[in-house]
């Protein structure tokens, strides 16, 4: 039976500098045991492209937030797909980035108080704001589904009523807010979920996240894992090893 384990990135993945070196050892054994390990996080494409990469992950991706699904050209024999290019094969379920830049000012206009979202940052002042090095900033810029935002003496529950009445959502993450459409990790991992029961039959999920955001994918797996801030990162994938090399589900 196929195991996919969906995980967030941030303060799941990667600790709090960014580092995913204590969890890399366990994703590679999760990855000799034939489990799909499927990032799901609010970064963007880009961004999740290179720890793809740097965790020699070749599984399906979702980005921004459930914002779409990315599926390796070739990954499944049946599957339904909004559009594809040359590398994936893509379900779309996020409101573009234009709209959301056009609404998330009428927020602001509305409300009347500071909202800072990357795209009124320079990718340096991203990079400074967040942490991040100026190059993986840039990639954090490179937004399509969703905004991520500050806000400065603003009401968060006003916020999100106003956001709610463009039509649109508000989800807290582990270092920022983020506007979004309907679409949410939980959407996206439901479809997921539905794709691999086409090509693989029964599965196992498990889900591993850090936040608020992250709430709806750990709703909706067989085996959900929060990490609580106080712990080490690889805590929560300790247990998950374990659980999938004693098939203890």
């Amino acid at each position: 039976m196929k195991t996919v384990v969906f995980t967030d990135l941030d303060g799941t993945v990667l600790d709090e500098k960014y580092s995913f070196q204590d969890v890399k050892p366990i994703i590679t054994q999760l990855l000799f045991l034939d489990a799909a390990v499927v990032l799901c996080s609010s970064k963007t494409r880009t961004e999740i492209e290179f720890y793809r990469r740097a965790l020699s992950i070749s599984d399906p991706f979702i980005s921004e937030n459930g914002g779409a699904i990315f599926v390796p050209k070739n990954y499944f024999k049946v599957a339904g797909f909004d559009r594809q290019t040359r590398e994936y094969d893509i379900i779309e379920l996020g409101i573009p980035y234009v709209e959301l830049r056009k609404k998330l000012q009428s927020i602001r206009d509305g409300m009347g108080c500071k909202l800072v979202g990357f795209g009124d940052m320079s990718t340096e002042e991203v990079a400074k704001d967040s942490g991040l090095s100026v190059e993986l900033a840039g990639w954090a810029k490179q937004r399509e589904y969703g905004e991520p935002f500050r806000i400065v003496d603003c009401n968060e529950e006003q916020l999100f009523k106003t956001a709610k009445a463009e039509g649109l959502h508000v989800t807290k993450g582990d270092r920022y807010y983020h506007l979004k459409g309907k679409n949410d990790k939980g959407n996206a991992v439901m479809r997921l979920k539905e794709v691999y029961v086409k090509n693989f039959g029964q599965i196992r999920t498990i889900g591993v996240g850090n936040s608020a955001n992250d709430l709806p994918m750990l709703d909706v797996v067989d085996a959900p894992f929060f990490r609580e801030k106080t712990e080490p990162v690889d805590v929560p994938w300790k247990k998950i090893l374990a659980k999938v090399v004693n098939q203890s589900f």
